[in-house]
């Protein structure tokens, strides 16, 4: 059995509570949603919370895939919830947010494979809370064309899709989504104009020269922001941890990625996908001048 890495000192950290902590998971949770923060075991939910902001969850808490880097249950998913999109919206609007990130989980067992509901939920944050940038981290809904131009005509300020990792460990931890795939999802995003996101984790083996391989696919997708942060390992059960990539090593892939084009780059160890997600609101306002 192979040794367990040691976590290092850079990645510890301290989860505390603030009085904006307490009324950011009282709304949440009076509102019976659901949210990556803490389905993901994010390690930033003690600093995102306190400061009064959450990643939405829709569709359920429950995915169709069981990706071997993922915390989210898997199984068999309860029917959507039809007031899950005014619940969003509203909570958004008692958090005042001016950024809303809303992601979801896999439903595989949908005909439309949720991208109604999705539809349902931008526009319900639209009409409640006009003033407040969208940002939307879709899944692949199986590279269909059709159900990916329901989002883009949605018009979300930001449309996101994680890559997760470089092609060769892509069947290694993805249950279903393919490399390809993904890249054809940003690939039409990005030719619908809307603003195109992903993210990625390193520490699960991959080799510097893999990450810009993967810089260089995204960027000629025309993918615009990325982040790189640290894969940690949620449970024994889940893929192991390769290395934990240096504070060193991810500045260097920060200055590579901006190098290489991309507007925006955030990586550091904890950077998650959402993490200072407002700091693309900013990339959105300099886009508009």
């Amino acid at each position: 059995m192979a040794e367990r890495v040691r976590k290092p000192e850079w990645l510890k950290i301290s989860i505390g509570a603030n009085e904006r902590y307490t009324e950011t998971k009282r709304i949440v949770e009076s509102h019976c949603l659901h949210t990556i923060c803490s389905s993901g075991r994010c390690p930033n939910m003690g600093e995102c919370w306190g400061k009064g902001t959450a990643t939405f969850m829709i569709g359920g808490d429950i995915c169709t895939r069981c990706c071997k880097f993922c915390n989210t249950q898997t199984g068999k998913p309860l029917p959507l919830d039809v007031n899950e999109p005014a619940h969003v919206a509203e909570s958004i609007a008692l958090m005042k947010l001016s950024h809303a990130v809303i992601t979801s989980v896999d439903r595989d067992d949908l005909s439309d494979l949720g991208a109604a509901h999705w539809v349902h939920t931008i526009q319900e944050i639209r009409r409640i809370n006009p003033e407040t940038t969208v940002e939307v981290l879709i899944p692949d809904f199986q590279g269909r064309k059709e159900l990916i131009a329901q989002i883009t005509e949605a018009h979300p300020d930001i449309i996101s899709h994680n890559m997760e990792t470089v092609r060769r460990i892509t069947p290694l931890v993805r249950s279903a989504a393919r490399y390809e795939t993904s890249l054809d999802v940003l690939r039409q995003v990005a030719e619908s104009g809307i603003t195109t996101k992903s993210g990625i984790m390193v520490g699960l083996g991959e080799t510097p020269v893999e990450v810009e391989e993967l810089m260089d696919d995204l960027r000629r997708a025309g993918c615009h922001i990325l982040t790189i942060g640290q894969y940690l390992q949620p449970s024994h059960r889940h893929y192991p941890v390769a290395e934990y990539v240096t504070p060193e090593q991810f500045g260097i892939y920060r200055q590579l990625g901006l190098d290489k084009g991309f507007t925006q780059v955030e990586s550091a160890p904890l950077v998650r996908s959402s993490y200072h997600a407002e700091k693309s609101a900013l990339f959105l306002q300099k886009k508009v001048k």
